[in-house]
């Protein structure tokens, strides 16, 4: 029997052995295609790899150099097929070369444009075989693939992570302490990863939200994990304080609160079904404002209805520290017009009227301001 058709049994486990590339299949349940509902189909797990993973560069770099065999896929054996739970990317490379009509599946099953560059001649033998190493199981790869992803030279997103490491937690025997020391990571970090992970499985089973309706096409997972840590968010949520710091179980929320959680997820992703759009722009500070604005019903009708996160947040500033901040940044822009004074040049009118303006207004703010000062003064006489 030659090399090409040998039975899966005659590759040895451990041992770093040329396959032919045909008999490779992508991995399903690759933690970065976080596909919700059915199970992703081969055209749809090139096209997310495609679109979130610089696919389109190791394209190039194979269009100059030819398939550069360095290091060898992680695979394992699942009914007739070498599932490749290590190179993906790598695999989809050689696939969308190697098969003329996979750019128009892709096109035609999501709407993805992608371009192949031209392949020399020359290059074509290396896509022919490729070195793999044959594990017996997925948990024999995790440590190695969870590091090199998590804390390595190819890290996967955060949501890749979280769900890599909750999948291992969840499979038993393997504590959070283990799994964190396997892959490198924090233990504390891990840990608040995998609880928002059940967080979100458990929005997700309870049918309030769906990864898939998402506004942004990228999936901002550490808005999530880093809000969850937060009091606010777990007061209005019905966590427990520190909820974080014990280990994660399913279900976190609880039921009563789940229209609350529904809530928070749309305020932090969007929808694209209700055509409501995030209000968290930037982790930081919005993550920090939207938990305030949670602990005030004045600040939560406001956000409700006018879906701004900087409207509904001033509700929750108290006056005087509103006017103590207005007027310091009253004093600094004003000081910063005089030292740039030297950009006027005595004819334009129109000025003058302003810097009128300004000092008729600052003058009768500050009038009000005495006023008020003695009649506080003659109360406490």
């Amino acid at each position: 029997m030659d090399k090409a058709n040998r039975p899966h049994t005659a590759i040895p486990l451990e041992v770093v052995t040329k396959v032919p590339v045909r008999r490779l299949a992508l991995d399903r349940l690759n933690p970065r295609l976080f596909l919700s509902g059915a199970e992703p189909t081969e055209v749809e797990i090139i096209a997310r790899l495609y679109r979130s993973e610089d696919l389109s560069e190791l394209l190039q770099s194979i269009a100059a150099n030819g398939y550069l065999d360095i290091e060898p896929l992680v695979v394992l054996k699942e009914e007739e097929n070498l599932t490749v739970l290590e190179g993906n990317r790598r695999l989809a490379a050689i696939r969308l070369f190697e098969e003329p009509d996979l750019p128009v599946q892709i096109r035609r099953q999501t709407g993805l444009k992608v371009t192949i560059p031209s392949l020399p001649e020359e290059f074509r033998g290396t896509l022919q075989e490729v070195s793999v190493y044959r594990v017996e199981s997925r948990e024999d790869a995790r440590a190695f693939i969870g590091f090199k992803h998590i804390n390595g030279a190819a890290r996967w997103e955060s949501y890749a992570k979280a769900k890599y490491a909750a999948d291992w937690y969840k499979r038993g025997g393997t504590s959070l302490e283990v799994i964190a020391s396997q892959i490198g990571d924090r233990h504390d970090t891990i840990k608040r990863m995998v609880n928002a992970i059940y967080v979100l499985e458990q929005a997700e089973r309870a049918g309030i939200f769906h990864l898939s309706d998402r506004v942004s096409p990228r999936f901002n997972f550490s808005h999530l994990y880093t809000a969850l840590s937060r009091s606010t968010y777990m007061r209005f949520l019905g966590l427990k304080e520190a909820w974080t710091r014990f280990h994660p179980e399913p279900d976190p929320v609880p039921q009563e609160k789940l229209e609350s959680l529904g809530k928070v997820l749309r305020w932090l992703y969007g929808s694209k079904e209700e055509g409501v759009d995030p209000v968290i722009h930037s982790q930081n500070p919005d993550i920090r404002l939207l938990g305030e604005v949670l602990e005030s019903p004045e600040a939560l009708l406001i956000l409700k209805g006018s879906g701004s996160l900087t409207e509904a947040h001033l509700s929750t500033v108290p006056a005087n520290q509103m006017f103590l901040e207005s007027l310091v940044r009253a004093r600094r822009e004003v000081r910063e017009a005089s030292n740039n004074l030297r950009g006027f040049d005595g004819q334009d009118q129109a000025l003058i009227g302003i810097a009128e303006d300004i000092s008729e207004t600052a003058q009768a703010m500050l009038a009000r301001m005495i006023r008020k000062m003695k009649d506080v003064e003659a109360d406490e006489a």
